[in-house]
């Protein structure tokens, strides 16, 4: 009987080239084709870095048709990797639905971990993150969007929200208007890109940087009041770090 191959979920840079991985590269080389969200970014990330291999095409409009042939091909004995447009596969991206037909077949998934938008925005956050709720991408209509930040504020924890560039605009509006224009937050504007920025302030302070910007962002809007002007207590030593 043929031994199934081998599926590598492979994060790649979520903006600058240079992030990716020496074994995200030494994964992307050995396998017999790369499973890509779009053609472009999947054949441009595979020409920057001198590897030529198949691409299969994996997104929201043909994973009912894809899926079935994907696995097939893995049970065949093909070793495949799955990348998105940037950053980590399967958080927010195609993926999900091809996991959960790889479940009991005996094909081994691993992880190649690397660059992704959430973990880099954390790194440069100032408030506690401890612990935290990923609300991640919200409903679209206004109301329901709305609703879910009441849901989410009523926590009392930090918020970690993304959208598309072109919606930035309207979910700070939003936020402002449920969680007040003097709440924290933290945007992080196109990570890791040469135009990348960083802003800590209130809403209002924060709002008012952005005015006709769009960029790729993830927000963080922090769970009280006051939250990152001064540092957190250790639960350990009781002393305050910075």
């Amino acid at each position: 009987m043929m031994k199934p191959g081998r599926l590598s979920i492979v994060a790649t840079p979520i903006g600058h080239p240079r992030d990716i991985t020496l074994r995200a590269l030494e994964t992307l080389r050995q396998v017999d084709a790369v499973i890509c969200e779009e053609a472009r970014p999947g054949s441009t990330l595979l020409k920057k870095n001198d590897i030529q291999k198949p691409l299969i095409l994996l997104n929201e409009h043909n994973e009912d048709e894809a899926v079935p042939q994907i696995v097939m091909r893995l049970l065949n004995g093909e070793n495949l990797a799955l990348i998105s447009d940037c950053g980590t596969p399967v958080f927010a991206d195609p993926g999900r639905s091809l996991l959960q037909a790889l479940e009991d077949s005996g094909i081994q998934v691993t992880p190649v971990p690397g660059p992704a938008s959430l973990t880099a925005a954390i790194s440069v956050c100032k408030f506690d993150l401890r612990n935290f709720i990923y609300g991640g991408f919200l409903p679209r209509e206004r109301g329901e969007r709305r609703r879910a930040l009441s849901s989410l504020k009523a926590s009392g924890m930090p918020v970690i929200l993304m959208d598309a560039p072109y919606r930035l605009k309207a979910l700070l509006e939003d936020v402002t208007i449920v969680f007040g224009q003097d709440q924290p937050v933290m945007l992080g504007c196109d990570l890791t890109l040469p135009g990348e920025k960083v802003l800590h302030g209130s809403l209002r302070e924060v709002t008012s940087r952005t005015v006709g910007k769009k960029c790729e962002y993830v927000l963080i809007v922090s769970g009280r009041p006051g939250d990152g002007s001064v540092g957190y207590r250790s639960r350990r030593s009781g002393k305050r770090r910075q």
